[in-house]
């Protein structure tokens, strides 16, 4: 229980920092905030998600093993959110952006919420990032090129220069490889990438319509139901009918239980997507796991 609670309790710097956002917006022109999602956009969240991916090593064995469960629960999600798209924004490029929640984790916060496992199980969470972040954006980078109005080749383009993925492609192959960077660069991108988190939710909570927080319609209690409970059970029941091992297990349905992505909102905004509608999704997950997400610790402890 002591261990749940630390969860919960470490959810509580996050909100924060989203209210704080709300509280200084009006102090900072809206350029400023724009300028802050690029950065966040081209280099603090790739330097998070490069040092998620390469800070520990990857065995090829782990990839077959977990890789498979993962993308399935990704594309669960891809799909279930494609359902909701009557009851979304009626332009696609907008609905891309708030689609994207459906599947996309917060990176930060599942190093956090491993803290309550073991060891040995918590120390596979690396793998599972390492391998989702590749899929997860090009997912969100496909969408919102063809919400764009882009053609394919563009698209592909545009996906295959996508930071984010350069980022963890690149961290994916530094951990499977077993090199360990030299120290002075990568204590430099790890300070990058303390960041890219604090300063995202800043923005978060700058682009929020509060009042449309605790106001749920049927689209955003649809998206934070795919992410925080169904994503989770379809987790649970795929390792349950496969035989995974126990911590494997274990593992992947924290993963899937984890809040949307505190970038979503800046990715939104890059393609020209509405990005109030994502950051409030985001907002509402966080919140939403602080309740959730130990629930399902507590189920698969």
């Amino acid at each position: 229980m002591n261990d749940l609670v630390a969860v919960v309790w470490a959810f509580l710097p996050d909100i924060a920092l989203i209210v704080l956002g709300g509280l200084i917006a009006g102090r900072i022109p809206a350029e400023g905030w724009a300028g802050l999602d690029r950065l966040n956009f081209f280099i603090l969240f790739p330097a998070l998600i490069f040092s998620a991916a390469a800070s520990r090593p990857i065995e090829i064995s782990q990839i077959l093993s977990i890789g498979v469960s993962v993308w399935i629960v990704m594309l669960s999600g891809l799909a279930l959110g494609w359902s909701l798209r009557r009851c979304g924004p009626p332009r696609f490029l907008d609905f891309a952006g708030a689609w994207q929640t459906a599947w996309r984790f917060n990176t930060a916060i599942a190093f956090v919420a491993v803290q309550a496992l073991p060891a040995a199980t918590a120390a596979l969470m690396s793998v599972i990032v390492g391998l989702a972040v590749p899929l997860a954006n090009m997912l969100a980078v496909g969408a919102l090129s063809r919400g764009n109005g882009v053609s394919l080749r563009r698209a592909v383009y545009l996906i295959a220069l996508n930071p984010f993925l350069i980022a963890s492609l690149s961290g994916v192959a530094v951990g499977l490889s077993g090199w360990t960077p030299p120290d002075i660069p990568m204590r430099a991108v790890h300070r990058l990438a303390d960041a890219a988190l604090p300063l995202a939710l800043l923005s978060v909570g700058a682009t929020l319509d509060w009042r449309s927080i605790l106001r749920l319609d049927h689209f955003q209690s649809g998206m934070n139901a795919i992410k925080l409970v169904a994503l989770p059970t379809i987790a649970l029941v795929f390792g349950k009918v496969t035989g995974m091992a126990p911590a494997s297990a274990t593992i992947l349905v924290v993963w899937a239980a984890l809040p949307t992505a505190s970038a979503a909102h800046v990715l939104a905004a890059h393609f020209g997507a509405d990005r109030r509608l994502p950051a409030t999704i985001i907002a509402q997950s966080t919140l939403l796991a602080c309740v959730t997400l130990p629930v399902w610790i507590a189920l698969v402890r």
